[in-house]
């Protein structure tokens, strides 16, 4: 673990802007259901039976890319320059926020160029190349990757997107507009945490609606850098080595942190094994399949299920891109 006072460097050199607000997200709407339809949310009596609680499962695996990212990639889209749309789009990703940007770029016209870490998801890559995006596999990791290819996009004068720009918070945050509607006295929700941006359109929307609800971030132990700063209230890096990509960085992001230093109640880590059963529980109970990223909602509740017992509680199942490679390894264990 190391403590850094160098904001710009731990993240991505973003020079922090106007916090998102619920009225951003509420007009983010005309762009993503432009495209897209609210996805189900779900009671599960296995579930609630299993955390003494009433569970209801929020399906952003449904989405045509199987993740929550694509609504914020269709508003970060909508929002281009022409310049921007002639020079292109860059962006790093292990997979699904490289898929938004791969998926909007495509409907719009617009030229993606993705990085993408050594052994990265292949299914997710496959995707990414049959959006007609140019996909480059460079790094060990998430970060390696980000720190390369906006060296690239300001090379060849490109449009470079980072991971929590307030376009995509906004996107995401529909998503906790649609919780709001479909179950107004929902008392919790549990969203999992890789860059932040679902955390943040998450509580910003259902707290500028309800701010009684609660709202709780998770994140695989493996890999807590944002768990750690938000937690400490400092910039702090930390060792990576989580299967679930959608989680996997080692690097925190301001823009989001700040966010999640103002609305959210808590942020727990949750260990691989623990997300592990919670993807076959899922499969289980749901009947759907749920990335690593996608079931750390499900292993958090688990963790915490005193506390959320007899409560109104909303898991957030933010992908379902799991290879059959990672899917063949869990159910062997």
């Amino acid at each position: 673990m190391k403590v850094s006072d160098d904001a710009n460097i731990l993240t991505s050199a973003m020079t922090l802007t106007p916090m998102p607000t619920l009225h951003d997200i509420v007009a983010a709407r005309r762009h993503v259901y432009r495209y897209l339809h609210p996805t189900p949310l779900y009671r599960y009596g296995g579930l609630s039976r299993m955390i003494g609680a009433e569970v209801w499962v929020k399906h952003e695996n449904h989405q045509p890319i199987g993740a929550f990212k694509v609504r914020g990639g269709l508003n970060l889209a909508a929002g281009l320059t022409a310049a921007e749309r002639r020079a292109g789009l860059f962006t790093a990703s292990t997979g699904n926020h490289g898929q938004s940007i791969a998926f909007s770029a495509d409907l719009n016209g617009i030229k993606a160029t993705i990085a993408v870490p050594e052994g990265a998801n292949p299914a997710k890559v496959a995707a990414m190349r049959d959006l007609n995006a140019e996909v480059i596999v460079h790094g060990a990791d998430f970060d390696s990757a980000r720190e390369w290819i906006m060296g690239e996009a300001e090379a060849r004068s490109g449009r470079y997107v980072g991971p929590t720009e307030g376009p995509l918070i906004c996107g995401v945050g529909t998503y906790g507009l649609e919780i709001m509607e479909q179950l107004p006295d929902v008392q919790t929700i549990i969203v999992p945490v890789g860059a932040g941006s679902g955390a943040c359109g998450t509580s910003i929307a259902a707290k500028g609606i309800n701010p009684h609800v609660e709202v709780i971030a998770a994140q695989s132990a493996q890999a807590p850098a944002m768990q750690l700063s938000w937690q400490s209230g400092k910039m702090v890096t930390a060792a990576m080595d989580t299967f679930a990509e959608g989680v996997a960085t080692r690097v925190p992001f301001a823009n989001t942190q700040r966010i999640m230093r103002e609305y959210l109640d808590d942020f727990v880590l949750v260990d691989d094994g623990a997300i592990r059963r919670a993807v076959v529980l899922l499969l289980e109970h749901t009947r759907n399949l749920a990335e690593g990223a996608g079931a750390v909602s499900l292993a958090a509740a688990l963790q915490l299920r005193d506390r959320l017992a007899g409560r109104k509680l909303v898991l957030v199942l933010s992908g379902g891109n799991l290879s059959m490679d990672q899917l063949r390894d869990i159910l062997a264990d």
